[in-house]
């Protein structure tokens, strides 16, 4: 796969599944056997549970997460018992996690590991920041997939790989419609308004963005609950930020509130994006401006036409509409071409 040394230029990448069983794993193994193996420190680990031995949903073997020696690994202390590699604890966090504390540890002699993570998006970032300043980790991997987002969300990270596939969809048309729009969602830009408390942006209701990055609440909790939001508590905003999910129906009322006085919609980071395509499209044609705080740039993405159920989808097909749809290069994760 080209796409490695697009991620040795990234301090931290995720690796995105769109569906379970799309192949993130073997994407992840790849991208782990590939990156140089000295002169690079390397740290890993997830935004939920992975690394089953078997699926615990199709009961479908899944490939194991290998780890080389000097590799950084951090996974809950229930994982870290589990695991089958020599490694040497680094440190253990005072805040737990269903399956305990998380465990950061190096490896001495490469072997297999279960991953379990951080439970929220600054847990994440707070993961990414102590191993590159602690630890000195040149790039920082975390393990995702979408259906953990809207709780950790890896757009956090400079860039991204998305996984998808046949799991997804038995149709290749679906498929690729799928998967282009989620494409487009990670591809939504950043806002350009200087918000002053950008990092700290709040964790609940609905805000009023000014024009000189000043933010104040327009008394909402959720988008849920913002049904009844009138024009004049908009008018003259540069913006309004929705820290929640952003439905049909809230965008359907923000398209009546912003898009004639050209006002900006800004969310977190494309994973609070719950719109269905046909809302999200229809709000951007009649000249709607959505933007986000987290911007994660998608490097690739890897097509598995394997379904767990056992049918095959085609893969040159399948690449290339992919391709087409979405403008980013698209690779066949099982093809043995790619391995050296």
């Amino acid at each position: 796969m080209p796409f490695i040394q697009e991620i040795l230029g990234c301090k931290s990448v995720s690796v995105v599944g769109l569906e379970k069983n799309t192949g993130k794993t073997e994407c992840l193994n790849y991208i782990l056997r590939r990156l140089p193996s000295s002169g690079l420190t390397i740290a890993v680990s997830s935004a939920g549970t992975d690394g089953e031995r078997v699926d615990q949903v199709t009961g479908t073997s899944k490939p194991e997460i290998f780890l080389r020696e000097g590799i950084i690994f951090s996974t809950s202390e229930k994982y870290y018992r589990e695991r089958r590699v020599l490694s040497e604890v680094l440190s253990v966090s005072q805040k737990g996690t269903s399956m305990g504390r998380i465990v950061t540890a190096k490896v001495l002699s490469g072997g297999k590991i279960l991953l379990s993570g951080h439970p929220a998006t600054e847990d994440l970032r707070q993961w990414i920041n102590d191993v590159t300043d602690r630890y000195g980790a040149d790039i920082a991997i975390i393990d995702g997939a979408l259906s953990r987002m809207s709780i950790a969300s890896p757009a956090i990270t400079e860039g991204m790989v998305l996984a998808t596939g046949a799991a997804l969809s038995a149709s290749i048309e679906t498929l690729v419609r799928k998967t282009a729009y989620v494409a487009s969602l990670i591809a939504i830009p950043a806002t350009e308004i200087n918000i002053g408390i950008s990092k700290e942006m709040p964790s609940r209701g609905i805000w009023r963005v000014e024009k000189d990055g000043s933010v104040n609440s327009l008394g909402y909790e959720s988008s849920l609950t913002a049904g009844s939001i009138l024009p004049e508590e908009v008018r003259g905003a540069a913006a309004v930020y929705a820290s929640g999910a952003v439905t049909d129906k809230f965008l359907n009322q923000m398209q009546t509130l912003l898009v004639k006085d050209g006002i900006e919609l800004i969310v977190r980071d494309f994973t609070r994006i719950f719109a269905t395509s046909g809302h999200f499209n229809a709000y951007i044609r009649s000249g709607g401006a959505i933007k986000v705080l987290n911007k994660s740039r998608l490097i690739a993405i890897c097509a598995n036409p394997v379904s767990p159920e056992g049918f095959v989808l085609d893969s040159a097909k399948l690449c290339g509409l992919l391709e087409k749809a979405s403008g980013l290069p698209v690779y066949d994760i099982m093809k043995s071409g790619y391995e050296a």
